[in-house]
């Protein structure tokens, strides 16, 4: 096979790929956890959160591939097992724990606000560190689609909660500025 002659060199591609491995293993973490989520949820809250989590896991499915493909682009291999995903993900499982439909959203929140961090680093380093102007570009996108989930997750939790039991918690009234 002839060697990959794009502008980079193999140290350049190497650290773009091990940047774009992390971001797919905290991608398939946050999927699972979704998709974990999504099966779970209870309450009031069940058909909305059912709907927006089949949403959210489309995307991340989705996205999985983009970051695999770009790994395979860049002449790497994705990882691609549980056990290579856990050794290098910066998310955390919460296995054995199944939280309130809140406590669901905001640890998801958390979890986008994660990788959005991570990929907003991944972006300053492949174009600068590894001059891979097309992988900063790729990973912006996908930052970009979390920040949005994580709005959308953001605004569920911001609303007026309605715990399990069907009782609401006591609440507090907010003032937009400048009204």
């Amino acid at each position: 096979m002839p060697r990959i002659n794009i502008g980079l060199t193999d140290e350049q591609r190497q650290g773009v790929i091990n940047l774009l491995n992390q971001d797919l293993a905290d991608s398939y973490l946050l999927l699972v956890k979704t998709k974990k989520y999504h099966w779970d949820v209870v309450g009031p809250q069940f058909r909305s959160l059912h709907q927006l989590w089949e949403e959210h896991y489309e995307t991340l499915t989705e996205n999985i591939d983009a970051i695999a493909e770009r790994v395979r682009t860049l002449g790497g291999y994705p990882v691609g097992s549980l056990e290579g995903f856990l050794q290098i993900a910066t998310l955390k499982e919460h296995a054995g724990n199944v939280p309130s439909a809140t406590g669901m959203v905001a640890n998801l929140v958390q979890d986008h606000e994660q990788l959005i961090r991570n990929m907003r680093d991944h972006v300053d380093r492949s174009g600068e560190e590894f001059q891979d102007q097309g992988t900063a570009d790729f990973l912006t996108g996908l930052m970009e689609q979390h920040e949005e989930m994580a709005w959308m997750l953001r605004s569920f939790i911001e609303g007026e909660s309605v715990e399990p039991s069907g009782t609401q918690p006591a609440t507090e009234t907010k003032t937009p500025i400048g009204v």
